[in-house]
């Protein structure tokens, strides 16, 4: 019998918690070569419901409940890792330099650098408070503050915590639902994760060890090849 992924029928949260649980690493839309992604396994007209059946909706459950981390963090894209893969995926793709050093090493943006301080002294932030912090809310900084985001989730400084209602001055929900972030140590630390013990070889070796068994061998050859391996 064909597993669910290959039927192509994820209809509800729980489903979908069970294949991030199984395959470690799941894009929102299809981008690995023969792997799964949340869009293609689940029905087109359940999307942006805000019924329980939602997946666009699901994507802010599974880092609120713990159940994987959240972020643009392979070629800029939206990717869920499970929490069992998130401290080995962290360590794989993140890097031992603290953001100052690597500003001063021409290897991070200056943005990045102001943006992740202010994360980490308000964890949790969402995006319109984070903007106004950074002093990035006139329209011309929009982009780099974008990158800047799109940057710090790329290293795994960064996950995004989940979607926030809007609220007004009188408390009254007021526009699209605004992004949240927090620093991935903080999203580890809050849901009983260790650091992985380990080098970013050692990171990245395990990793392709827990893929051996559930990813096709297109899949891994091309993660591999993405993300230097």
């Amino acid at each position: 019998m064909k597993s669910m992924e290959e039927q192509g029928i994820v209809t509800t949260f729980e489903e979908m918690a069970g294949v991030i649980a199984r395959l470690g690493i799941l894009p929102l839309a299809q981008l690995i070569p023969e792997h799964p992604s949340v869009n293609g396994l689940t029905k087109a007209e359940n999307w942006h419901t805000g019924s329980e059946l939602d997946p666009w909706a699901w994507r802010a459950r599974f880092p609120g409940e713990g159940l994987a981390g959240y972020g643009k963090f392979i070629r800029k894209k939206a990717i869920l890792v499970s929490r069992e893969w998130f401290p080995a995926f962290a360590a794989a793709v993140g890097s031992v330099q603290e953001i100052e050093e690597r500003y001063n090493n021409g290897l991070a943006s200056r943005e990045a650098v102001v943006l992740l301080q202010i994360i980490r002294d308000n964890e949790g932030i969402e995006t319109r408070e984070l903007r106004a912090l950074a002093d990035m809310k006139v329209k011309e900084k929009k982009t780099a503050f974008d990158n800047a985001l799109t940057e710090l989730q790329g290293t795994a400084d960064i996950v995004i915590s989940g979607v926030k209602a809007r609220l007004n001055a009188e408390g009254v929900v007021n526009g699209w639902n605004s992004t949240s972030f927090e620093t991935a140590g903080h999203w580890m630390q809050v849901n009983n994760l260790s650091s992985f013990e380990g080098s970013r070889e050692e990171a990245a070796a395990w990793l392709q060890s827990a893929m051996t068994d559930v990813w096709t061998p297109a899949a891994i050859a091309w993660i591999r090849k993405v993300m230097s391996w």
